[in-house]
């Protein structure tokens, strides 16, 4: 098994013309991904990459009844691209955009809530169930099957985590970039239980950031619901208070809300293992790997 996504996930690509688009378009196909259409306004009736192009989602939903779409479109786009894709029924929708303006956003998440569907980012690298399927841009080769679960505001962070665990023979199950910006489609308490009961995932890796109240709602869910071991990390803690750092979504208010300290604090009550790097994270798994057959 696999979360949200897996080998038969048929998949829309939305901007499938422009350069992003057709480049991760090749890359997801070369990894085995069932690529099956492509979106581009007036631009219907061409291929990329053997892949039929269709002038809206609905069209391209009306003749391949997908079970995802991933938006390489601007961040200016993706209010129009996200709802055309939800209203059409997609049941999973992936925003790659980094800085989608805020309000835009609240709507996306509104709507999809609203409609059932499930909205991933935006600025997420995507989600990977390595060896079955990828959806977004991430470098598939760090990646390998098992047993441990990921979910990432942090697209470097992850990579790190996952080089390090692939080169100590340690697999993942599935991989989710939740995503950086201030107003996320999925928060980590959305994934987590898809994770928690997903029988191929035996431990979670949550990576979390400062700013915003994520983990601390993760914290409450974790205490309250899951028991599979859980590890995290908190990156950010030399960030200064009242500045944004990297992702819009990373900053501690003048009240220290949103900071590691007080992150840390509430997962460490709630049970999880508190790493205090990517490598740690490494570290951490290798000591569980015996008992929980990593």
């Amino acid at each position: 098994m696999s979360v949200l996504i897996n080998q038969e996930t048929k998949v829309i690509v939305q901007g499938i013309t422009g350069r992003e688009g057709q480049f991760h378009t090749e890359q997801m196909l070369a990894y085995g991904t069932k690529v099956v259409a492509g979106v581009t306004p007036g631009k219907g009736g061409q291929e990329v990459h053997g892949v039929p192009v269709f002038h809206t989602v609905r069209e391209a939903m009306e003749h391949t009844r997908a079970d995802a779409s991933v938006l390489f479109v601007p961040a200016r786009f993706v209010k129009n691209s996200a709802t055309e894709a939800i209203e059409a029924g997609v049941p999973l929708v992936v925003t790659i955009a980094e800085h989608v303006p805020v309000q835009d956003m609240m709507y996306c998440r509104r709507l999809a809530r609203d409609r059932g569907v499930q909205l991933v980012g935006p600025n997420s690298f995507g989600i990977i169930s390595p060896g079955k399927c990828k959806i977004g841009f991430m470098a598939h080769r760090i990646f390998s099957p098992g047993h441990v679960g990921i979910m990432s505001r942090s697209a470097t962070n992850c990579y790190e985590t996952v080089f390090m665990l692939t080169q100590k023979g340690i697999g993942q199950s599935t991989c989710v970039g939740v995503g950086g910006d201030m107003i996320p489609g999925s928060t980590f308490i959305d994934i987590l239980p898809e994770l928690n009961a997903d029988e191929n995932t035996k431990v979670i890796v949550l990576i979390g950031e400062i700013g915003g109240n994520e983990e601390e709602l993760a914290a409450e869910y974790i205490k309250r619901h899951v028991k599979k071991p859980v590890v995290a990390v908190i990156t950010g803690k030399n960030a200064p208070k009242g500045r944004s750092m990297g992702h819009a979504g990373a900053i501690v208010s003048a009240d220290g809300t949103g900071s590691a300290q007080k992150k840390e604090s509430a997962l460490r009550e709630a049970g999880v293992h508190i790493a205090e790097s990517t490598r740690h994270i490494a570290e951490i798994l290798l000591n569980l790997r015996e008992e929980y057959e990593l």
